[in-house]
């Protein structure tokens, strides 16, 4: 997709309002962490035009976007002057072990065709967690756009694909969290009524986040997969 045409679908009533839900439960799942005081550095891998990268940083992190796509660090860095902005490939990220707090792919890692590689990097650099924006192959969106349009070329996973990926981790991850949004991606009026009413905890949302934690909160924490 064309980077101006990508950013502007966010500005759309339908774009903005899965844009936000998407968000929404990005953080939500971020925020026991982020709770618990001080400042938090965040990389966000594959980020387009850096639509979910001013999210991040408009929310208090210290965001740093990466994508391989020159045009779009061009793009990015004109719209978002405060924060850096860089050109690197998932699978091998220019930066030292624990460079960050956190690491995050919001629906990049389907368009890389080693994500278990991708996700080591990420693991690599995060000192707390890698949180993940994925296409659920569960989903009525799955069924609706497989293979065409935008959606040409990228992979559909599941949770059970995650957890093939995280068993190559080292350290094993102490917290997994899942949750899903956008039930119904035609985002009508009675789209965002059922929104609100379903629970992320249901498998079926077109948007997968999963949340990955190397640190626990509390040494009493259990993973959690849902």
């Amino acid at each position: 997709m064309d980077i101006d045409a990508y950013e502007a679908w966010y500005h759309s009533p339908r774009g903005g309002w899965i844009g936000e839900t998407e968000f929404a439960l990005l953080m939500r799942l971020l925020s026991a962490r982020l709770n618990t005081g001080g400042s938090h550095s965040l990389l966000d891998v594959g980020c387009g035009s850096g639509y979910f990268t001013r999210r991040f940083a408009a929310s208090g992190l210290q965001t740093t976007g990466l994508d391989p796509d020159a045009t779009a660090v061009s793009y990015a860095l004109k719209r978002d002057t405060q924060t850096v902005y860089l050109q690197g490939i998932a699978e091998s990220l220019p930066f030292e072990n624990d460079s960050f707090d956190y690491c995050t792919a919001v629906t990049s890692l389907c368009f890389i065709a080693e994500p278990a590689k991708a996700l080591l990097e990420m693991w690599r650099l995060a000192n707390r967690a890698v949180l993940l924006g994925l296409l659920n192959r569960h989903s009525l969106l799955y069924r609706q756009k497989q293979g065409r349009g935008a959606y040409q070329g990228a992979r559909w996973d599941t949770l059970a694909d995650v957890k093939k990926w995280i068993e190559l981790l080292s350290p094993q991850p102490l917290v997994l969290k899942s949750a899903t949004a956008v039930f119904l991606p035609g985002a009508g009026v009675g789209a965002q009524i059922l929104e609100r009413l379903l629970p992320a905890s249901l498998p079926w949302g077109s948007f997968l986040a999963v949340y990955i934690e190397k640190n626990s909160i509390s040494q009493n924490s259990d993973v959690i997969s849902n």
